[in-house]
């Protein structure tokens, strides 16, 4: 690879990086915009080192690296920026705007979002996958599939049962979900010479693998529980939070949780910040659609709970009322609220992580 020329002058350089599976390709910038270099890098460990050793022969006092996609195939190499101890920015999709007026590459994707750190339209800090917290996240993961095979085996059932010989229908159809689980992992097809025995073999095939899948999504529920109250107990013994609504606000965060530094941000983050509604004299605001909907999904649940059985969230919950909110609005206020209140819960994690930072 040939030598790259040293510049004294050059304070920072900024390389924007469009990732992808196989390849990565790199723009390097200066502290004016003008453009350095253009590579491409193999995305595997070799790669990362050579884009790495490249961006340092530059000679710039700050290296401040813009990478999209900080959360699939750009995670490898935002970890190995971070080893290094250099600057990582985790930079948005380009503008739609902008594609269509200056066309699509990746050269000009990875230029773009050099551009964004340069002009600090991208700030945000990519989450780490090193801690507690990428471990929830994976555990997740696997939970979530297993909960989505396990629903769609119960559909499945359901529907082979409706075409079923009648007689074997009209025995099952009357039992509850859990009877009638049982009672189908434990049918005798026999051989397989009808069409009952092939309907028998199908339920039996299906209803032990949702009991397979059942006993998988227990073994991930107790995983979680575990991890997040080792790591902040506070949260999962609050009103109506536990493991589940802390985990998720965890994962949202990520292992650097210091990372989101305001109330506003961390509003946005999980969805709950007020979007203003307002049009003449009538001033308003609306649910959030944006955000990390998972997170939101946990808020709302928790809320819910509050709502029926928190003395004091019910006393809120009419005082609201009696000031005109409409329900809708009462739970993004809840939701809010709750959002604070996690976080506040979380101190003692953020001052965890920022000591660990400020000696790093």
């Amino acid at each position: 690879m040939p030598s790259v020329k040293r510049d004294p002058r050059l304070r920072r350089a900024v390389i924007g990086v469009d990732t992808h599976k196989h390849v990565h390709v790199a723009v390097a910038l200066d502290d004016i915009g003008g453009r350095l270099d253009a590579r491409s890098f193999a995305a595997d460990q070799d790669g990362y080192r050579q884009l790495l050793d490249r961006a340092a022969g530059f000679g710039a006092k700050r290296l401040v690296f813009g990478i999209e996609g900080t959360g699939s195939y750009g995670a490898g190499l935002a970890s190995a920026v971070r080893r290094r101890g250099l600057g990582a920015v985790e930079v948005l999709r380009t503008d739609r705007r902008d594609r269509r007026l200056r066309g699509k590459s990746d050269t000009i994707d990875a230029e773009n979002a050099a551009r964004a750190v340069l002009n600090n339209t991208a700030t945000a800090v990519p989450k780490t996958n090193d801690g507690t917290v990428e471990m929830l996240r994976q555990i997740k993961v696997a939970k979530d599939v297993a909960v989505k095979a396990r629903t769609s085996a119960m559909i499945t059932l359901k529907a082979v049962l409706v075409t079923a010989d009648p007689e074997l229908r009209e025995q099952l159809q009357p039992l509850t979900k859990t009877a009638l689980i049982h009672r189908r992992a434990g049918l005798r097809p026999g051989t397989v010479d009808s069409v009952t025995s092939a309907t028998k073999h199908t339920l039996r095939a299906i209803a032990r693998r949702w009991q397979h899948l059942d006993e998988e999504i227990k073994a991930h529920e107790a995983l979680p529980g575990e991890l997040t109250t080792r790591l902040v107990p506070q949260p999962v013994d609050a009103f109506g939070i536990g493991a589940d609504t802390a985990s998720e606000m965890l994962i949202v965060a990520g292992d650097n949780i210091d990372r989101v530094r305001s109330e506003p941000a961390r509003a946005r983050l999980c969805g709950v910040a007020p979007i203003p509604a307002s049009s003449d004299m009538a001033h308003r605001h609306r649910l959030n659609r944006g955000g990390h909907r998972q997170a939101n999904a946990a808020l709302y649940r928790a809320v819910i709970v509050r709502m029926r059985l928190h003395q004091p969230t019910i006393t809120y919950v009419a005082r609201r009322t009696t000031e005109g909110k409409t329900k809708p609005e009462i739970i993004r206020c809840l939701k809010h609220l709750l959002a604070r209140e996690i976080w506040a819960l979380l101190r003692p994690l953020r001052s965890t992580a920022t000591n660990v930072a400020q000696a790093a």
